[in-house]
Order: C-alpha cells, then sequence, then structure tokens
C-alpha cells in the first residue's frame, strides 16, 4: 500500500458541497482507503480574480492502484460533478482532484506530474497538507512544516 495526498477544489455549485461528495466517492474507490482529511479551507483564486473563491482540503489515502490508475479514478469523480475541461487552465470550476503526492514517487510523464508541479507555491495546498501530515518530507527532502510556516497565506480562512 502506498500512501497518496489529494487536494480538493472548486468554486462553483456549492463548493462545500462538491468538496464533501468527492471526499465520500474517494471513500468509496476499490484499492483506497481514507485515512485522513484536512479541514475546509476557503481561498483567493489562483488565476483570475473575477471568480469565486475556493474551497480546498487535502485528504490522505492508502492505495494498491498505481498512480495513473487512481489519476483515472479521480479525473472520472470530477467529469461525475460536471467538471469540463477548458483552455483556460486557472478558471473556475466544480470540482479539482489532483494528486499532490503519490509515495516518495517522482512521476513526470504527459498526464502526471508528482509531486504536483505547483505545490510549493499554493498555500491552499501546503496548509491542509500540513495540517494532516506536519511531519512529512518530500521527495527532495524538505518538509511539509517548514514550507507551510513560509508560504504567504493569502488571507487562506481556516472554515471547519
Amino acid at each position: 500500500m502506498i500512501t497518496a495526498y489529494i487536494g480538493l477544489g472548486s468554486n462553483l455549485s456549492d463548493p462545500i458541497a462538491q468538496v464533501n461528495n468527492a471526499i465520500d466517492e474517494v471513500k468509496q474507490l476499490a484499492q483506497c482507503q481514507v485515512t485522513a482529511i484536512s479541514s475546509l479551507y476557503l481561498s483567493k483564486p489562483m488565476g483570475p480574480q473575477d471568480q469565486n473563491d475556493y474551497i480546498n482540503a487535502v485528504i490522505a489515502i492508502e492505495t494498491s492502484l498505481s498512480a495513473i490508475e487512481l489519476l483515472d479514478l479521480l479525473q472520472a469523480i470530477e467529469n461525475n460533478a460536471g467538471r469540463v475541461r477548458k483552455d483556460n487552465r486557472w478558471g473556475a470550476r466544480i470540482l479539482d482532484l489532483d494528486i499532490i503526492l503519490f509515495g516518495h514517487e517522482t512521476i513526470n510523464t504527459e498526464r502526471l506530474t508528482i509531486p504536483h508541479y505547483g505545490m510549493h507555491e499554493r498555500e491552499f495546498v501546503l496548509l491542509p497538507l500540513a495540517e494532516i501530515a506536519p511531519t512529512l518530507n518530500l521527495p527532495n527532502g524538505e518538509t511539509v512544516k517548514h514550507l507551510s510556516q513560509n508560504i504567504a497565506n493569502n488571507a487562506i480562512v481556516k472554515l471547519s
């Protein structure tokens, strides 16, 4: 079994419900067991500011799936929620599920980059991740705790 960390985000169609429903769906996946769930966080959008704020969280799972198999299942959850993939990378979205870490693996393919390429600069990933895994070491030796203590919080609000 491998421990994977998944970032969740939504800013459309009742974002709190979208994130909670996605967590429930991940709990139902075969070969996956959710082992930790962060609080929900309210964060400013990374891209254009003319969109709603986001609800974000991070979960930890134990899985026997490969990273690509997990990605396929997470994308199916996004699609079932009504996610439409657009050219606008930073636009509003009903649901976004990202594999942040997959064990200590480093993966760099056309479909998947692990550790997630932007995690070091995203408070909405690092703060919830530090909440559930503060002593976690990244594949490059950095600690989640250190990174989370040194990132600007950009007015992120812990909700629950």
